[in-house]
């Protein structure tokens, strides 16, 4: 477990590689991905896999505290680590592991914590891997839907339903993505147990067609004709969220989350920012585009939009904007929200209006 993955979130900083771990520790961030090993390991008890698998961990805060705190039997990896951890770490563990042997590797972390591992098992003998997601940006195809899914997976795989396929290991320039440009790039291939639905792949971008550009703008006209003039928008990452910004008249962060309001924009907020200006949340609304091809509509690159700022919104007041072009690529024809608490999880899931372009939406199911 990468036990400081996830936390540039809420606190908007789009990761925590380098000196942004600091930084958010200095804007209050807390560690997201204990609670997502606990889930995990959980699921894997409901499930009475507890008794089916042999368990082997990294020492104290990299797996072995979580584990002890669901009572659940583990062996402790033969290494030592500090009071923080590094890359070095990770790699280490899985040196260990490849050498033990063992027949699946899950690891909880965003994709830095999926290129260590890839960049660990160079050279090595191959062994499927699994992510459970607790990252920023989960881009690379290796990751379950969420923590319980990531259990699923694993009672697939011991059951013999699971297919080992091959899946991409991708990850962003964080500081390139801070400065609001996205470049992500493909680092390799990785073997790992995929079930249909319990996986969202890796992200694909939306072509930048004219098409594509013409059915943005459509959707952004019609969004901005229903506006409310007392309203306050919370405006979500992407290029079609972009598109209502621009016909609104204002320059959004296109990678970030933004606050519209009276014509004026608030630039890339943070979970605090946006709870401090949506007092009176009967005039807020949430607006945001799945990712493509994964269907993510929270939990992905948006964690500023927290579950506290869901649920006072509401679900009536949440815009999906998305062209027909991503909506056709997306996984399974299901979009899905992983925002890390289970209660906001089922509020979202079920059908939801997504405006695909000028007075024209579909129903979408939300898993």
């Amino acid at each position: 477990m990468n036990p400081i993955a996830g936390m540039g979130g809420r606190v908007g900083l789009k990761g925590t590689d380098g000196e942004a771990y600091k930084q958010a520790i200095r804007k209050g961030a807390k560690p997201i991905s204990p609670n997502r090993a606990v889930e995990f390991l959980k699921r894997l008890k409901t499930l009475g896999l507890e008794s089916s698998i042999r368990l082997i961990t990294c020492p104290g805060l990299m797996g072995a505290s979580e584990a002890s705190s669901v009572n659940f039997r583990a062996e402790i990896l033969p290494m030592n680590i500090g009071e923080s951890t590094t890359a070095s770490d990770t790699k280490h563990a899985v040196k260990l592991m490849v050498k033990l042997p063992v027949n699946l590797i899950v690891f909880v972390g965003g994709d830095g914590t999926a290129r260590d591992v890839h960049d660990a098992m160079r050279d090595l003998r191959q062994i499927p891997i699994l992510g459970v997601p607790s990252g920023v940006k989960m881009y690379s195809g290796v990751f379950a839907a969420n923590p319980s899914d990531a259990g699923d997976i694993i009672e697939a795989m011991l059951n013999g339903y699971a297919q080992i396929v091959d899946m991409e290991i991708m990850d962003v320039d964080e500081e390139d993505f801070r400065r609001n440009v996205l470049s992500v790039k493909l680092y390799g291939y990785v073997k790992g147990p995929y079930v249909p639905l319990r996986m969202v792949g890796s992200k694909q971008a939306t072509p930048e067609t004219r098409e594509e550009t013409e059915n943005q703008i459509a959707i952004a006209k019609y969004i901005v004709e229903q506006m409310d003039r007392d309203g306050t928008y919370i405006l979500g990452p992407g290029s079609t969220v972009q598109k209502i910004a621009e016909v609104l008249g204002v320059n959004k962060t296109v990678l970030g989350v933004d606050i519209y309001r009276n014509g004026s924009l608030i630039k890339d907020v943070d979970e605090k920012t946006i709870l401090r200006e949506i007092k009176n949340a009967k005039k807020v609304w949430i607006i945001v585009s799945p990712i493509g091809r994964q269907g993510m509509l929270f939990g992905r690159g948006n964690q500023q939009i927290s579950p506290s700022i869901i649920r006072r919104v509401g679900k009536n007041r949440i815009l999906v904007v998305a062209t027909r072009g991503k909506l056709q690529s997306i996984n399974g024809g299901v979009l899905r929200v992983d925002t890390g608490d289970p209660e906001v999880d089922n509020m979202l899931k079920g059908y939801i209006k997504v405006f695909t372009d000028y007075k024209e939406w579909r129903m979408m199911p939300v898993h």
